[in-house]
């Protein structure tokens, strides 16, 4: 039996811009079941303390992260990976990014969201580092479903 190599992904991440929409819906309709409107990712760009980076691999947008930003309290609003490029190291490079552009705005802690059937996901976010908060009820409308409400502490 051969073994065979894990393939290394190169890619750069970067600040959103307003050509990348496009591609962040293509990726947003195929991870999510209540897609955020073009409008969001717009807002995101133009709205003070709002933000949004995202993955290029081979001149592809292959990933993206948003976030908001209020006084000392970062909220992580969405992050999203094309399936062929999941597991790879990317969602961990996303978030590391985020956490970072969050501590060094003064931020005390990051919340996020999360269905709680994604266990993927939950599993993702309790790596790095977040513990569940509380559950907000009916927060999802497409299916209706509640929240996790997760959260990450930077100076613990």
């Amino acid at each position: 039996m051969s073994r065979l190599k894990e393939i290394e992904i190169k890619y750069e991440i970067r600040g959103l811009k307003s050509s990348d929409i496009s591609a962040i819906l293509a990726i947003e309709s195929d991870s999510f079941p209540d897609p955020w409107p073009k409008t969001a990712f717009e807002e995101i760009i133009r709205q003070p303390g709002h933000g949004g980076i995202v993955v290029v691999s081979d001149s592809k947008l292959v990933a993206y992260a948003c976030y908001l930003i209020i006084e000392h309290e970062a909220h992580l609003t969405n992050l999203a990976v094309i399936h062929s490029l999941r597991r790879k190291s990317i969602a961990s490079g996303l978030l590391e990014r985020i956490l970072d552009i969050a501590m060094k705005k003064g931020c005390e802690h990051i919340l996020l969201e999360v269905r709680p059937q994604n266990k993927s996901a939950i599993a993702f976010y309790e790596n790095a580092g977040f513990k569940l908060l509380y559950s907000r009820p009916n927060y999802y409308r497409n299916p209706v479903e509640d929240a996790l409400v997760m959260v990450y502490y930077f100076n613990e």
